[in-house]
């Protein structure tokens, strides 16, 4: 105790206990790139107090506005996986390696970006461009709007992923196949890929016009 000049095991009975100062708490580096026109909110609590967070728009956004390049440790062994996340890798010196995130001073705010589920809820396409990789608006967002990710055409084949969604269990028939009748078909005149639908198609061209 500094009042009576003694060294004393626990608190001075005469003084009492010291006053402590926090330290300010500082934001993690993921929180502190969020650009000022996004926020993050709180979507989900889970057990162990874990946050699920979705990145929002706080004003419209333009289609075709590029966030990125994407932050994130690069590992042969992907160690923080996420279900609602996308797994992200890069074609580095000839290898290929995970984005890896296992906390959020190790990546930027895109860590915190969910996947879609569907093309309606889309908001971005994710693709590799000079080993980096990047998200790119495919429509107008507007405020409020939560933005979510899925692969490039091209980058989904990379991933060994599908570049369409899956539809959920619940909206499969349980009617047997049918034939289906032809369908149109839009060909990316950059590439020579074919998609079901021109949405589709526009999506993927985002990956072309950097490329130029």
């Amino acid at each position: 105790c500094e009042d009576c000049g003694k060294s004393l095991i626990g608190e001075c009975k005469l003084h009492g206990p010291l006053i402590r100062a926090k330290d300010r708490v500082i934001p993690s580096r993921a929180r502190l790139t969020l650009p000022h026109y996004l926020t993050l909110r709180v979507l989900e609590l889970r057990a162990g107090n874990q946050q699920i967070l979705g990145v929002f728009a706080k004003k419209g956004i333009q289609k075709r506005t590029q966030f990125g390049p994407y932050v994130g440790q690069l590992s042969t062994k992907l160690t923080c996986y996420d279900e609602s996340r996308l797994v992200l890798q890069v074609l580095k010196d000839g290898g290929k390696y995970f984005l890896d995130t296992p906390n959020e001073d190790c990546g930027n705010w895109m860590m915190f970006v969910r996947l879609a589920r569907n093309q309606e809820e889309q908001t971005l396409v994710a693709y590799q461009h000079c080993g980096e990789v990047y998200f790119t608006t495919v429509k107008p967002i507007e405020p409020h709007t939560e933005l979510k990710v899925w692969y490039a055409a091209d980058y989904a084949k990379f991933m060994e992923a599908s570049a369409v969604f899956i539809k959920e269990e619940s909206d499969v028939s349980p009617l047997p196949p049918v034939a289906k009748e032809p369908v149109d078909t839009w060909i990316c005149s950059s590439c020579g890929s074919t998609f079901a639908t021109f949405a589709l198609l526009e999506s993927h061209q985002c990956v072309h016009k950097d490329r130029v």
